[in-house]
């Protein structure tokens, strides 16, 4: 994370502008920010220069100096070259900034949305997080980059152009702004309607996200259920919320465009009323009013880009307050001050006094003592909710306990860094999770460097070698979104090289082959064999048949280990392993 903006940020707030949140990364663009307005300071001081030469200009039009008139079109020629060109060192330098500021923040957003516990990511919606590291982060940066390559050469022409305009007229100058203060007012106060506005908008963006990811990763259901009535009923009340919450915004930025422009419209009437008041009176020439009418045309542009871009601003901090939410969010799971890479293990784990709860209204851990010694073999049995996988959950630090500790070799798993802890412990789940890329690499994930012979050495102890080897490109197949075009038991057998390749002395099984046919099933048990020698391994299973040569089972009830023993021993008790044991074997 970037320090400048620490992950116990305040949360941003909604009655003030929240844009100084994103000063530390503007000002890291500091020396490309500066010759932007550098150029910025070249390209606006050319407007006064024009409207005071198109005095001069009237004046040989009207007296026929052709020869004056040519070289005044040459000067302006000159001019508006070098104007352009300062031009384009505005809007390119500004866009550099502009999109170095959004990498920037997006980095550290990501970095911190990584850095959160796992309570959080069971809450969070994924459509709406996708949302705000695309669309708000891009808002965002289209903010920065108006802000300096329009907005500010905007405030400089509107400054450099006034300054002339009072320099030939004061009197002038000062009765048109009589309406410009009604102007400032209403643009603020339809941009207060329009971030309002944004942060309902932007909500519907999020959930009509949310609902199409849903919708997508639960597609095999819906067609299981012929539920696509059920489905495209549920996306239209969503779709129409969001078409309702863009017209809203889109009906009020209609209503300023015209309110605003007929302000203009009177501030020219009245213009051009005093204008021949002040002529008649002899106190301005017809010239000298020529000249100030192209100083006020060169108004016309600035003010409609500040009002079009005072929206844009207010639309922009709706996204800012958006990522700065989510920054302002702590991570539960932190290390220590000083924390210490875990050394190599052994493998022994120990559970002192144990009591954990996801909501302190029940727990789901209960003064738990355990101790597993090294390469012992672990199977953790129970009803739904007894704590089995809450328990393993508990030794990477997927969550704290809220009393007692848990050791590995002794040392308190809090007083070490996690990935150094994390590193150490292979873990195979029950739906295995596979990310884009080459098979290779869904193997060796976490890793940005690897030896390929390292990669089939671990396909091959996990009985995935043969298969991959059958596809044309071997380990350097593409793997779809999710691994859809693998089976079951061809994931989980990569889900056990993935762990294998860790080499870890710590293995968590996780239903791993709960939900596989026979012959899958078969391949990989095979595979965790092998893998489960010499190493401390905890085994989650309702099929008890796959746990009967652990060195020991834990029969777990209401966060409490209630019987601990061998497969024979737990028969002979004739408790409620037994009775598990009997239901599904009668």
């Amino acid at each position: 994370m970037n320090e400048a903006i620490p992950a116990s940020l305040p949360s941003p707030s909604r009655h003030r502008s929240n844009y100084w949140l994103l000063w530390p990364y503007v000002r890291q663009q500091w020396p490309t920010l500066g010759r932007a307005i550098l150029c910025t300071l070249v390209y606006t001081s050319i407007w006064p220069i024009l409207a005071d030469k198109s005095k001069i200009l009237f004046d040989c039009i009207g007296n026929g100096k052709v020869n004056q008139v040519i070289d005044l079109v040459i000067f302006a020629a000159a001019v508006l070259t070098i104007q352009k060109i300062a031009q384009y060192g505005q809007d390119s330098l500004s866009a550099r900034a502009a999109l170095a500021t959004t990498f920037n923040l997006r980095k550290d957003t990501f970095s911190h949305l990584q850095s959160l516990s796992l309570s959080y990511f069971e809450k969070a919606q994924t459509g709406d997080l996708s949302y705000r590291m695309t669309e708000d982060l891009d808002r965002i940066g289209e903010v920065i980059g108006k802000l300096f390559h329009q907005f500010v050469p905007c405030i400089l022409q509107l400054i450099g152009v006034l300054g002339f305009m009072i320099y030939r007229s004061w009197q002038l100058t000062l009765a048109t702004a009589i309406i410009a203060p009604l102007m400032v007012v209403l643009i603020g106060w339809f941009g207060e309607q329009m971030r309002n506005l944004s942060h309902r908008s932007q909500r519907r963006v999020s959930d009509l996200s949310a609902l199409i990811v849903e919708t997508v990763s639960g597609i095999r259901l819906i067609k299981a259920f012929a539920a696509e009535g059920y489905s495209m009923e549920r996306f239209t009340q969503e779709a129409e919320r969001n078409r309702d919450a863009k017209y809203t915004a889109d009906r009020l930025r209609a209503i300023e465009y015209p309110v605003v422009g007929l302000l203009q419209t009177l501030a020219f009437c009245l213009l051009f009323f005093l204008g021949v008041w002040l002529i008649n009176a002899g106190k301005l020439t017809s010239i000298e009013f020529g000249s100030y009418c192209v100083a006020v045309s060169m108004l016309i542009d600035p003010v409609n880009i500040l009002a079009s871009n005072y929206n844009e601003f207010k639309q922009g901090e709706a996204s800012v307050d958006r990522i700065f939410e989510l920054i302002a969010i702590p991570p539960t799971i932190t290390e220590v001050p000083g924390a210490k890479a875990l050394p190599p293990i052994s493998g022994k784990v120990t559970f002192d006094q144990v009591s954990f709860a996801y909501d302190r209204s029940q727990m789901v851990l209960r003064s738990l003592d355990l101790q597993v010694e090294p390469g012992e073999m672990i199977a953790l049995v129970g009803a739904s909710g007894a704590g089995k996988t809450t328990l393993v959950n508990l030794i990477p630090r997927f969550y704290d306990p809220q009393e007692g500790s848990i050791r590995v070799d002794g040392v308190d798993v809090r007083s070490v860094t996690l990935r150094s802890l994390r590193r150490q412990i292979g873990i195979v789940p029950q739906e295995t999770t596979l990310f884009a890329g080459t098979i290779a690499q869904n193997i060796a994930f976490g890793q940005s460097e690897f030896e390929m012979s390292a990669v089939e050495e671990a396909a091959k102890i996990a009985n995935a070698h043969q298969f991959i080897s059958q596809f044309p490109q071997g380990y350097h197949t593409w793997v779809g979104e999710r691994g859809v075009n693998l089976s079951g038991g061809q994931r989980q057998r990569l889900a056990i090289a993935r762990a294998i390749l860790l080499n870890p002395r710590i293995l968590i099984l996780d239903e791993a082959t709960s939900a596989l046919d026979s012959e899958s099933e078969a391949l990989v048990q095979e595979a965790l064999e092998r893998i489960m020698e010499d190493r401390t391994v905890f085994i989650i299973a309702h099929r008890l048949a796959t746990v009967r040569r652990v060195d020991r089972i834990l029969v777990m009830d209401k966060g409490q280990v209630v019987e601990s023993g061998s497969h024979d021993a737990l028969l002979a008790q004739q408790g409620r392993y037994a009775k598990f044991y009997a239901q599904q074997f009668s």
